[in-house]
């Protein structure tokens, strides 16, 4: 039996596309060993380029692959594949290159090379794309709640961002492909479904008399789905219909990641940013009253060019006033081929050293307070997993509806089931919680006993 090997560099929709492409291969009788572990005949390499180092740590992986066996396949997808293709192919011992269109043909190059052994660079124009590609996984190996890609693309072009050059224009899944996937997901044994996509917000931009508010209504006829989140949503796109399908839903997560990227107007400006502060406020207050208990999360960009003393602390304010519960904080990295690389004022990094470590300790604080303000409440958890820290403590790992971690005494059958656990004390990583009951109208079909 072939075996192939996978490493995915970058984000979540990468990792999602890689259990996509690992099905291709299954489908067609690979077996899948590990990238470090063993030796593979072919090695897939998912891409990231959404940083200068992203592209040069895409590149190290590569070579690893080739040097592990100098006799496989060596196939490179994702993001800097698409916008770099030329540079790859100049690494000796790349035999497939392709960006992020035309993976579903991943197999079958693999086929063409084994009979010909002819490097194959099959990277498209990007932009020209019109077509949502689907690649559909089935299950999910490390979690009880399964992902569902909805869009492709985005029209944004922030000036910190490559993302469009990499990923084309927006794309959306036609809705009825979305709903039988997710009722396939449902049937398979999970609960919760996370839409995701480059843009996911954006759903449906594309798309004649239907959005993402619509797409919310509809995945409400998937018989046993329990919840809906929103993997990612722009300030811009929470519209007030948008809001008023969360404000009657029982299956919309209390959790929105909306990425402020910065609490100052200017700098948004400068970002090409489609807000202003003020507008943000607006929305996630319009949110907070559709969503009591809402967990708001965030990305933030820290020293983007030219941002000073003063825009980092009037955000760090208007941050503090938002009362996120959770920030990813990003030092500004800069991208060549993006407007901001080619601004003036570009920020020491010991200056954005210094306010990262001030946000991820306002972040902390934040996470707390969030968590704190749950104490004593009995929330509805579906455990993932053993406790990590602690697999044999008999304690068990899930997610509430509003995105708190919490752990709690239970046993390996209540796994992927929804529970009722009350927080008894909050923490900024995670919460700790006395199990209450199994709802027993939602149990899962997952197989009892499945450490996932």
């Amino acid at each position: 039996m072939s075996t192939v090997a996978f490493h995915t560099l970058g984000c979540k929709v990468n990792s999602y596309e890689t259990e996509a492409i690992w099905q291709l291969f299954r489908a067609n009788g690979y077996e899948r060993v590990d990238f470090e572990a063993e030796s593979a005949d072919v090695y897939v390499v998912n891409t990231c380029t959404v940083t200068n180092t992203g592209d040069k740590k895409s590149r190290q992986v590569i070579r690893r692959a080739i040097r592990r066996n100098p006799e496989a396949i060596i196939a490179v997808t994702g993001c800097y594949a698409q916008t770099s293709p030329n540079e790859i192919a100049e690494i000796p011992g790349v035999d497939i290159i392709v960006g992020t269109q035309g993976r579903d043909k991943l197999v079958e190059y693999v086929n063409q090379i084994k009979a010909e052994r002819k490097p194959i660079n099959a990277v498209g124009n990007i932009m020209k794309a019109r077509d949502f590609e689907e690649l559909d996984v089935p299950s999910f190996t490390d979690r009880t709640r399964a992902s569902l890609k909805i869009q492709e693309g985005c029209n944004n072009f922030c000036t910190f961002c490559i993302i469009p050059w990499a990923r084309g224009l927006m794309r959306s899944r036609d809705p009825r492909s979305v709903v039988e996937q997710a009722q396939n997901l449902v049937d398979a044994g999970y609960l919760e479904i996370v839409l995701t996509g480059i843009h996911t917000g954006g759903y449906g931009e594309d798309l004649e008399d239907y959005n993402l508010a619509k797409l919310l209504v509809d995945l409400h006829q998937v018989k046993g789905l329990k919840r809906i989140r929103i993997s990612s949503i722009e300030a811009s796109q929470i519209t007030d219909e948008v809001i008023s399908v969360i404000n009657s839903s029982d299956k919309v997560c209390r959790h929105l990641h909306v990425p402020l990227q910065a609490g100052d107007d200017d700098v948004l400006k400068r970002m090409r940013r489609k807000y202003t502060t003020a507008e943000f406020m607006e929305r996630m207050v319009k949110v907070r009253e559709a969503l009591p208990g809402v967990a708001l999360t965030t990305d933030l960009i820290v020293g983007f060019p030219g941002e000073t003393e003063e825009q980092f602390q009037r955000g760090y304010e208007f941050i503090k006033q938002i009362e996120f519960a959770e920030l990813h904080v990003f030092p500004y990295s800069m991208r060549t081929g993006t407007p901001a690389a080619r601004m003036d004022d570009q920020i020491p990094e010991e200056i954005k050293k210094e306010r990262v470590a001030k946000l991820i300790e306002l972040n902390q604080e934040l996470t707390l307070a969030y968590a704190q303000r749950f104490v004593g409440d009995v929330l509805e958890v579906i455990p993932e997993r053993l406790f990590k820290e602690d697999p044999a403590s008999g304690l068990l790992m899930g997610y509430s509806d509003n995105y708190l971690n919490l752990v709690f005494p239970g046993t390996e059958d209540m796994i992927g089931k929804v529970c009722k656990v009350r927080l008894d004390q909050p923490g900024s990583e995670y919460c700790h919680g006395t199990f209450v009951r199994v709802m027993e109208d939602h149990v899962s079909r997952l197989p009892e006993g499945k450490v996932v």
